[in-house]
């Protein structure tokens, strides 16, 4: 999807596409922001300072994006590569942003999360390149060349 947003211009990965976070660009960023929020929660560490308003428009800059994107997706398989089954067992605990109520789900359960999130958002960020005129590679299992 990276590549089909560089054909794009900068304007339209911004234009306002009547998803739930707007644009393609704003939509990327949610997603490396929730990344790293769902991340840091089940490795244990503090949550990212940044809030999910200021995702949706850092980082702005399309180089510096790619560039992040890379380095959070080669952080996400270096973790999921070293995962045992301690990683995975038990609860995970946390409190919300705003620190009003603790939450408490099972670790497994929050690790899903993670791909689940991305899979729904990805599959918005297709149908609005694919407005666009964009040409995403697939996504059908079939059709993936190894």
């Amino acid at each position: 999807m990276i590549t089909a947003a560089d054909g794009l211009t900068n304007e339209d990965r911004w234009k306002d596409r009547g998803a739930f976070f707007q644009s393609i660009a704003a939509t990327l960023n949610h997603l490396y922001w929730a990344d790293a929020l769902i991340l840091e929660r089940v490795k244990g560490n503090a949550r990212p300072e940044e809030t999910i308003k200021h995702s949706l428009t850092s980082p702005a800059n399309w180089t510096d994006f790619k560039a992040l994107r890379l380095q959070r997706n080669e952080e996400i398989e270096e973790w999921s590569a070293r995962l045992n089954d301690a990683d995975i067992d038990g609860m995970l605990v946390w409190y919300p942003g705003d620190g009003s109520t603790r939450i408490e789900k099972p670790k497994a359960l929050c690790i899903m999360q993670l791909f689940s999130h991305q899979t729904h958002h990805r599959g918005q960020i297709h149908a609005m390149l694919t407005a666009a005129g964009a040409k995403p590679d697939t996504t059908d299992l079939q059709m993936l060349e190894y």
